[in-house]
């Protein structure tokens, strides 16, 4: 359960799936360097350089414990003070309590440091001035507060080092991304390509990007080019095919008008022309990839223009309107038209409407036939296949060819 989860939340399409298998490693590499370095860099450093400032305030301690008042002690250490540029107050005139700002990664450590090295500190404050470290320490002549230069006793805080790692990682995803954007493209000019051939329609497509892009785009131009060549020649084949026996049908049309009217004479009558529609029929289906150019029109036009021809019981609903695309408009016209005389020739009436968007648009045919059963809809789609069980071949001549 838990990897279909992670499945569904995966991105789906090849540009998202590159952009994760980019941005995980970066950000996952950031974020262990930081913590390495944050733990074992910045808390080292910070434990060495306050040991060194501990050794200048013990001493400092040990001379204030040994005069006899405050003032003898701030007078025997006011030299060497000076010299280690430490800010001695005695006695202090607040109180405070350890305190650090939350993004102080640095100062949790130099807190604990002081607390394990100085005997009687009370307090340690490194948010009120982050340029300053404020000690409170408890001596015989009362509470003692010693300001040292944070610079003395810690690292740089490292909150620099992340924004500039991640100034640098957001910088290099973007090459990265533009990078990975000129590599996807081709795939993308590709697909598109694949989706328009598959759709009827043969765009300009040159191979490009990196080998094996250039090798599948190669591929898929020879393969085009072979069906194209494949319906070329069957388009060929079956013109010859029509001419031929379009002469011994003519000939027997003659025939047939000039002989006796008689029972006989009617069925052969009927026969030749039902041979006549179907050979129009599959000549039609073969010649459809070729039937017109797209061109950029409006479907409402398509679809008013069948309705006005149908013959029969129907009825029309919602018609969207100012949606130009981009469509072959004689092959719409003609693929909308046999739905509906299926409509009219299987059931009684026929309820038509049109929806229409910026991306797609669509005809829709109901009426009170009796339908297609859902395990032959399949079947139904295929040429010169006629359902037997949900059609009546006894209205109409059909081939098998409406819905294809």
């Amino acid at each position: 359960m838990a990897t279909s989860w992670i499945k569904r939340s995966l991105p789906r399409g090849l540009y998202g799936r590159a952009a994760l298998i980019l941005i995980a490693p970066i950000f996952i590499l950031q974020l262990v360097v930081s913590v390495v370095f944050i733990q074992r860099h910045f808390e080292g450093v910070t434990g060495q350089m306050t040991r060194n400032v501990d050794l200048e305030v013990n001493h400092v301690l040990a001379e204030v414990q040994a005069a006899p008042d405050a003032d003898a002690a701030l007078a025997r250490i006011a030299a060497f003070t000076r010299a280690l540029r430490l800010q001695v107050q005695l006695p202090a005139r607040s109180a405070f309590q350890d305190d650090r700002l939350y993004y102080d990664l640095s100062g949790r450590t130099l807190i604990e440091k002081l607390h394990d090295a100085l005997p009687g500190l009370k307090a340690v404050d490194i948010a009120s001035s982050s340029r300053e470290v404020r000690m409170l320490i408890e001596t015989r002549h009362g509470d003692m507060l010693v300001v040292a230069d944070r610079r003395r006793v810690s690292a740089s805080n490292p909150h620099q080092l992340l924004v500039l790692m991640i100034v640098t990682g957001l910088l290099m995803t973007a090459i990265a991304f533009v990078f990975l954007r000129n590599q996807l493209r081709p795939i993308r000019r590709l697909s598109r390509a694949a989706e328009a051939f598959g759709k009827g329609r043969s765009e300009p497509y040159r191979p490009a990007g990196a080998s094996e892009v250039r090798l599948a785009g190669q591929a898929f131009l020879d393969m085009r080019a072979r069906i194209e060549r494949h319906i070329e020649q069957r388009t060929y084949m079956l013109s010859g095919v029509s001419h031929d026996l379009r002469t011994p049908l003519t000939r027997l049309k003659l025939a047939l008008s000039l002989a006796d009217p008689s029972p006989e004479h009617k069925d052969m009558q009927r026969d030749v022309e039902d041979m006549e529609r179907m050979l129009e029929a599959f000549l039609a289906f073969a010649r459809g990839e070729a039937l017109d150019d797209l061109e950029l029109c409006d479907p409402a036009e398509i679809f008013h223009a069948v309705v006005a021809k149908a013959s029969g019981n129907v009825t029309t609903g919602e018609v969207a309107k100012g949606h130009s695309m981009q469509l072959r408009p004689l092959a719409v016209e003609r693929a909308l038209q046999n739905l509906l005389d299926n409509a009219l020739n299987y059931g009684t009436k026929a309820h038509v409407w049109l929806e229409a968007s910026p991306k797609s648009v669509r005809f829709v045919v109901e009426d009170d036939g009796p339908g297609i059963p859902r395990d032959r809809r399949e079947a139904a789609l295929q040429p010169f296949n006629r359902l037997d069980a949900a059609r009546n071949q006894n209205k109409g001549g059909s081939v098998g060819l409406g819905l294809t």
